[in-house]
């Protein structure tokens, strides 16, 4: 496999915490010192080998770098608002809490999974976690953005982490007075699950948020950016609030074949769940509602900062949006949308056509200064969630950037985060995924 392809891993979530009290007093300068501390008694302690068992099993117990994994809440508040994924069962989220100077920080990761537009479709996901808790994890495991490893994350590790479980199909854009009544109990409850979820985690501290940051991952990068107003508007004036949305901002442009194949299921999408309700109403009420399901149609209206983590050769859209399998009978392209490394010169001329639609189409958004974007000509999809792409010593990187640095620059202040990386194949620290892997 060559050095620069990758198979990245699958989910992340994060761990428990003790010590409340204590931790808690502590700032970020002085937690990161703990921690550099600690990892040096652990060195002599592995000196003794009969005490190498117990010294762990301590660590676990009782340090700021312990497990990452973290458990499956139930939405308290799911019953009352009627707020059910789209089997009938509770949504829920994960969740971490922070601590030292993160105490009152907040950052929220929605996950992706794509979206339904048609009843057997939408039947079909009530069998799998993106439709139903019943099969979600017990845990999932917090790397990347949502890690409690300075190393790892450094500028947000100590703050308020909570995943929120995507199980409706909409972008948590769904409403109820689109479902069949016809037996077929398909729950279209998108937006009132956002509403019970945002409910619950007020009513345990993110109401009194001096910092927070809403992030997504694909729909759920579409998701943060449906939702980014609304969020602001829930916490306080004076907190600093932003949005993150990692491979959120999908395209609409014709595939290979000249069809609007991605705009006609986004149509579906939006008219089966009843979504036009929760899309931006300066969008939705001057043109088609399902075009407002697009970001590139409402980003300039959102007022909250906004940041895009984006690769331009994201190959989610390549495969559903660029070439479809409807738009490629022959199959011509097939090795190609499963490893860029196997495309020929002519498809590549495409993808880079493809980037340069999406540069454009960025073009105005970037003259803004309160945005950020990141765009890297990597074969990738997410890049937050994952060690290693969001920060590490073999991460991508543009401008020796990592995703995380640029985030930090933008989040905080400290610099200019407008990082747009040249065309494939110049950057040598870029994962491409070989999805012929699986």
């Amino acid at each position: 496999m060559p050095a620069n392809h990758h198979r990245l891993p699958r989910s992340s979530a994060d761990g428990g915490f003790s010590w409340w009290s204590w931790w808690r007093k502590l700032s970020k300068r002085e937690w990161t010192v703990i921690a550099a501390a600690a990892a040096f008694s652990v060195f002599l302690i592995i000196l003794s080998p009969a005490s190498v068992s117990r010294a762990f099993t301590n660590m676990s117990a009782n340090s700021g770098t312990a497990s990452e994994w973290v458990p499956f809440t139930p939405s308290s508040k799911a019953q009352k608002n009627s707020a059910f994924c789209l089997d009938g069962s509770v949504p829920g989220y994960h969740i971490r809490r922070g601590f030292g100077s993160g105490y009152d920080s907040w950052l929220l990761h929605v996950e992706g999974g794509g979206w339904c537009s048609t009843l057997s479709s939408c039947s079909a996901r009530r069998r799998t976690k993106l439709g139903s808790s019943t099969y979600m994890e017990h845990e999932v495991e917090f790397l990347g953005i949502l890690s409690h490893d300075p190393v790892q994350n450094p500028d947000f590790f100590n703050w308020n982490k909570v995943k929120i479980r995507y199980c409706d199909g909409s972008s948590f854009s769904s409403h109820p007075d689109s479902e069949f009544g016809n037996g077929t109990k398909i729950f279209f409850r998108g937006q009132l699950i956002w509403d019970a979820v945002m409910d619950d985690l007020l009513s345990i501290g993110m109401s009194r948020a001096r910092e927070a940051l809403l992030t997504g991952c694909s729909a759920g990068g579409l998701a943060t950016l449906i939702h980014c107003d609304d969020f602001r508007d829930l916490l306080p004036k004076d907190a600093n609030v932003k949005c993150l949305a990692d491979a959120g901002f999908f395209l609409n442009e014709k595939d290979i074949a000249g069809n609007r194949t991605i705009e006609s299921f986004y149509h579906d999408v939006v008219h089966l769940q009843g979504v036009a309700k929760s899309l931006n109403h300066d969008c939705a009420t001057g043109s088609e509602p399902s075009k407002c399901f697009f970001p590139q149609e409402f980003i300039g209206n959102i007022k909250t900062p906004i940041f895009l983590v984006q690769p331009a050769y994201d190959f989610w859209q390549i495969a559903n949006i660029l070439v479809p399998d409807s738009s490629d009978p022959g199959g011509s392209w097939r090795r190609c949308k499963l490893n860029i490394l196997k495309c020929d010169s002519s498809q590549l001329e495409v993808l880079h056509g493809y980037r340069n639609s999406l540069l454009k189409t960025l073009n105005e958004f970037q003259q803004n200064p309160e945005m950020g974007v990141f765009i890297n000509s990597c074969f990738v999809h997410c890049q937050t969630w994952a060690t290693e792409t969001w920060h590490s010593p073999t991460s991508p990187r543009i401008n020796n950037k990592t995703v995380a640095e640029s985030v930090g620059d933008w989040y905080f202040k400290r610099a200019a985060a407008k990082q747009i990386d040249c065309p494939y194949p110049c950057n040598p620290t870029c994962y491409h995924r070989d999805l012929t892997l699986g």
